[in-house]
């Protein structure tokens, strides 16, 4: 095993790798000579969550470092998905403890990144639960440290989002393993929940009607400094049981916040006008209809920003020296980073080109989809699939597909511009009626971006999986990323059709490929 890593070592690799523009979090260096920081540890880390926020950005990034990765989701198919190179995946669930001796076993460091703010009302008890079950099968394979991703919290939190982000840390903490916490406040880069809701309302929103809680203070940090400190601080001996302050230079308003998001995006600053009668509670009952940020993860944080946040930094920037972006340009960062974004062949949450290449179109994606099962083979439901638009139509409720390609011809679109390159066959660059094919993985997955005219981005997505009883379970999916509130409205009108559309859609496929 590997010697720890040295304080000094880490202030000396930092300091060489501190970017003296701002990096992309993006760029995904897995497939060149590790040569990083970490090159000389041979200890394993495990991202626990890995398919979530920080994972997606932590994972490139500890590659780039030389670090050797393990990574966990509930979903590993979806990790597969992100093509990251040189790592090992395994499914596993905190609340699930019987998956979770496979993804710890061997660790050294591991990363606790999951929480449970999608569930709805529960997800404090949820949190708690799951950190329990980490912190026991950790100690049992040996783990030597865990590294927890929290927030910074008020002397006065109440939220039950910061009461629970704060719980968790105590959880892991009485486990035999050593904790290393990092607590952060906004984290300023491409998906990050809090950054996606201020993008949102600056894109669409000139005039804003709000709670008081835009006077609230916050240090925002930048999502490049906040993963040099995980990428180093949890290999350093000093940060064993520690809690440690992650901050920008900054300390802004939030109606601050969002007045340098505009200017950086080019957009006129949007006019802030406070109520104190409003509450931030009261607030975000309104989300569904602002933001596409989910809203259960969205409401959670609004309740939250009635306080103040102030951290104590010191330490960690005395232990990880580098240089910290401020805000704009932490949000010049953000915005960087999406355009740098590869061209990915299939839907991925905030993909740019899903997103038609628009800053301005929410990154977080509506979402609906049907599926069906069938005692078809792949092959039978694929050809049926590949065939789709052009002189067989949709398969099912032709109609409504007819009248919303003669509304978007009247208003000046390609919708009643129908055919095909080839009846059968499809590849990347087709155009199939008013579709673009990006995305082909013959008897696996087509993707489809939508071409008629929208207050948006849109992709259907059709996947086939085989069945170890045989047949296939076809799914099609639609995503939806809103441009501001009109593409919101656009999506909560159409949202009952597409339901009935890509559950029958699917049912009709399969019966068709029953009949091959």
């Amino acid at each position: 095993m590997a010697p720890p890593f040295s304080a000094h070592q880490a202030r000396s690799a930092a300091v060489e790798a501190g970017p003296s523009q701002p990096p992309s979090a993006l760029a995904n260096p897995a497939t060149a000579v590790p040569t990083g920081p970490l090159s000389g540890d041979s200890r394993l880390r495990l991202v626990f969550g890995a398919s979530g926020y920080i994972g997606t950005y932590l994972v490139p990034r500890l590659l780039g470092a030389g670090a050797r990765v393990r990574v966990s989701s509930r979903q590993p198919k979806a990790l597969a998905a992100r093509g990251w190179s040189g790592v090992e995946i395994v499914g596993a669930d905190a609340l699930d403890p019987a998956t979770l001796p496979a993804a710890l076993a061997g660790v050294s460091i591991a990363y606790y990144l999951v929480h449970s703010m999608g569930a709805g009302k529960a997800f404090g008890r949820l949190d708690l639960e799951a950190a329990a079950h980490f912190a026991r099968a950790a100690a049992a394979a040996g783990v030597e440290r865990i590294c927890y991703l929290g927030g910074l919290v008020p002397e006065d939190a109440d939220s039950e989002h910061i009461v629970s982000r704060r719980d968790t840390g105590d959880v892991l903490r009485q486990g035999s393993v050593p904790v290393t916490e990092i607590r952060a406040g906004i984290i300023v880069g491409p998906g990050s929940a809090a950054f996606e809701v201020m993008r949102d309302l600056v894109y669409h929103l000139p005039v804003m009607v709000t709670p008081r809680w835009v006077t609230a203070k916050s240090p925002p940090i930048a999502l490049d400094n906040l993963l040099e400190y995980l990428v180093i601080a949890p290999g350093l001996p000093e940060t064993a049981n520690t809690i440690l302050d992650a901050a920008g230079p900054e300390i802004l308003t939030y109606a601050g916040m969002m007045r340098i998001l505009a200017e950086a995006a080019g957009r006129q600053p949007p006019r802030i006008i406070a109520l104190p009668v409003l509450t931030p509670k009261f607030s975000a009952y309104w989300l569904r209809f602002v933001t596409a940020v989910p809203t259960n993860i969205a409401r959670a944080l609004i309740e939250g920003l009635k306080h103040d946040f102030y951290a104590h930094p010191q330490e960690l920037r005395r232990l990880v020296p580098q240089r910290l972006l401020n805000f704009r340009e932490a949000v010049a960062a953000a915005f960087a980073a999406e355009r740098e974004q590869q061209v990915l062949a299939r839907w991925t949450e905030g993909a740019f080109n899903m997103r038609q290449g628009r800053i301005d179109y929410a990154y977080y994606a509506k979402r609906a989809g049907g599926s069906a099962v069938t005692r078809a083979a792949p092959a039978d439901v694929w050809a049926v699939v590949a065939a789709i638009g052009g002189d067989n139509r949709y398969y099912y409720l032709n109609t409504l597909w007819s009248v919303r390609e003669t509304l978007d011809w009247l208003a000046g679109g390609r919708g009643l511009a129908r055919g095909r390159r080839h009846p059968t066959e499809v590849r990347v660059g087709d155009r199939i009626d008013s579709w673009e094919v990006v995305g082909v993985e013959p008897e696996r997955r087509l993707t489809m971006i939508f071409g008629m005219r929208a207050p948006g981005a849109g992709i259907l997505e059709f996947e086939l999986e085989p069945l170890a009883s045989g047949g296939t379970q076809l799914t099609a999916t639609a995503y939806w990323h809103p441009a501001g509130v009109w593409g919101l409205m656009y999506w909560l009108a159409m949202e009952p059709f597409h339901q009935v559309i890509f559950s029958g859609m699917t049912r009709a496929i399969c019966q068709r490929a029953e009949e091959r």
